[in-house]
């Protein structure tokens, strides 16, 4: 299997790791020292070697800090983790609600008098650490050498994938187009840094394997005003490209890549929202006139042409015959016969089946009663609890295809469900449909839409705490920037990008919720008498039945019930020549209108 289920962190570990950290504050004469998840690339994910939170904390979310004191060591999280974070940490260590809790008002705090705060300038990038520096001007933050690298003694070794071409076939654009497309919209810079793998990978038009459940390669780029860029990895894993790379790309070894900052003229451009302080303090150190504007890979890469929504409708066709069979499976298994676990194993077991499976996109989230209530919820042999009578079970998984990547969530429910999560469950439906039906002016935003999803949980005073969409990848990052359906969504979106729709509901110690499809940003058909020429909607990529058990039907309006009734419509019609047999059965009985 791609997935396994053991424990990754445990809590007892975290005090005797942190008195070694705080060892090395006294010997250095530090007060503190951050610990952000986070590697040199600045990606949102990380290899085993870089997962220096999870090894200090135990805490093992997608993302966060740790600010060891000599005194007090607070784990900042946010809503996402904040159920999971309490299981994982020992008392050590004190969760922080974050962003609500910044880490500059909880330092300021905990070091009224000032003092000397560690950081890793390799982990860190401009923007927030500038903006980190202006909000404690009594507290010196000083660059250093990794402190917890100092005492993981048995700390992986870095990643060392092989990496292999992404065919034009796949990409729709040949990579030397693309260099030479985005070199034209440097501006004066001579040179832009590019440190997010999937930047590269997008970029260079490869793909990698250094990163569990991500297809990207660790490296760093510097695209050049002539149309070229010089490549820097390890060459050891470039056995498999065979000349794909060809005379725009120069490669070179990783480790030159601070002699060829330092070596470079004219004006460099970095994007201080993901460029690694080293990499500026290097260009500074060596006189150069750094530019700051956004990598300029990421809107390109968000904005999916032709070739790669084809791909993605036909990865997403695979991937639902491949839920519809999984999902007939479960319905077919009696009450407290099955465990997480078991989800989880025979889910990608349908996957594998269709054999165009290359990893799964995230580790499955099988959740059943209470632990459907963790909202990144990871099932191990420890947790591992049986799926009883009476439970909503939420299943959370995603493939990776070679021509798309699959990110859906659906919530069933097992025997007999309760009133109130029934009606939750509708009004998350509620939501997911209003997203599913929107048309919009062309230059909203993320943000001018979440609101859509939750209002039908604001009227009955309820809500949920993650964002209501991410951007996705094509055969790449299963979350995407810079796209998102958020109160923090300020990029407007355009035709092309793929965004999740996933409105939840979450009952601590009780249930959970989520309904997630992946849609796509396409121009809105034209409407007679419409004073807005050109608005956009969404379509609709994922195709596989919404529990109907679940839904109380007088609370869904004729528009929302008749949307239900096309969406399952179309279900059977794209999935029933895809399975056969009893899945096929379960489908039609699915899919029946309401």
């Amino acid at each position: 299997m791609f997935q396994n289920f053991v424990e990754t962190a445990s809590p007892a570990q975290g005090p005797a790791r942190l008195e070694a950290l705080r060892a090395v504050l006294r010997a250095e004469n530090l007060d503190g020292f951050i610990v952000p998840r986070a590697d040199a690339h600045q990606g949102e994910y990380v290899a085993p070697r870089d997962d220096r939170l999870a090894w200090l904390t135990g805490f093992t979310g997608s993302a966060g800090y740790c600010v060891a004191l000599h005194e007090t060591a607070g784990v900042f999280v946010d809503s996402r983790y904040r159920v999971q974070v309490r299981t994982q940490v020992d008392e050590a260590f004190t969760p922080v609600n974050w962003p609500e809790v910044g880490l500059a008002e909880w330092i300021g705090k905990a070091l009224p008098g000032g003092g000397r705060v560690g950081f890793d300038p390799w982990l860190h990038a401009v923007e927030p650490l500038r903006t980190l520096r202006a909000a404690l001007p009594s507290v010196t933050l000083d660059p250093v050498d990794n402190l917890v690298d100092r005492i993981w003694t048995d700390q992986p070794a870095p990643p060392c994938g092989a990496v292999f071409a992404h065919p034009i076939e796949l990409a729709g654009e040949a990579h030397g187009d693309k260099i030479a497309r985005l070199a034209k919209g440097l501006g004066r810079a001579e040179t832009c840094v590019i440190t997010l793998p999937d930047s590269l990978a997008w970029l260079l038009n490869i793909r990698g394997s250094d990163i569990p459940r991500n297809p990207v390669a660790h490296g760093f780029g510097l695209l050049h005003a002539d149309a070229t860029v010089t490549l820097f990895i390890d060459t050891a894993k470039l056995g498999g490209l065979d000349g794909h790379l060809g005379p725009r790309v120069t490669v070179a070894p990783q480790d030159s890549f601070l002699a060829a900052l330092a070596a470079l003229g004219g004006p460099v451009a970095i994007d201080p929202a993901s460029c690694p302080v080293a990499v500026a303090q290097t260009l500074s150190g060596a006189g150069l006139e750094v530019i700051e504007m956004p990598d300029p890979c990421v809107l390109p890469k968000a904005t999916k042409n032709e070739t790669e929504i084809a791909g993605s409708r036909a990865a997403h066709l695979r991937d639902g015959a491949a839920m519809v069979r999984f999902l007939a499976w479960l319905d077919a298994q009696a009450p407290g016969s099955l465990t997480e676990i078991d989800v989880v194993t025979a889910l990608e077991a349908e996957r594998r089946a269709t054999n165009a499976l290359r990893d799964i996109s995230f580790e499955t989230i099988s959740g059943t009663g209470a632990h459907g209530a963790i909202v990144h919820y990871r099932v191990t042999e420890k947790t591992n609890a049986r799926v009883e009578d009476g439970h909503l079970l939420l299943v959370d998984s995603g493939g990776q295809y070679v021509d798309g990547t699959t990110d859906i969530t659906r919530t069933v429910a097992v025997g007999q469900v309760g009133a109130e999560e029934a009606r939750a469950f509708t009004r998350v439906l509620r939501g997911m449909i209003a997203i599913s039906r929107a048309r919009w002016p062309q230059g909203l935003a993320g943000r001018d839409l979440d609101a859509l999803a939750r209002v039908p949980l604001w009227e009955a005073g309820m809500d949920y705490g993650h964002g209501t969409g991410h951007g996705v990848g094509s055969y790449l990052c299963v979350h995407e920037g810079p796209q998102r359906l958020a109160r923090t969504g300020t990029v407007p979106l355009i035709e092309g990008m793929i965004l999740s729709n996933e409105p939840g509901f979450y009952r601590e110690g009780a249930y959970g919720i989520r309904i997630e499809n992946l849609i796509v940003v396409a121009r809105a058909e034209a409407l007679a008498g419409a004073t807005v020429p050109e608005m956009l909607s969404f379509e609709t990529l994922t195709y596989v039945p919404i529990d109907r058990r679940l839904i109380v039907r007088e609370m869904l309006s004729r528009a929302e019930t008749d949307w239900l009734n096309a969406y399952h419509a179309t279900c059977r019609a794209r999935i029933a020549p895809l399975v056969e047999g009893a899945a096929r059965d379960w489908l039609t009985a699915a899919t029946e209108p309401l």
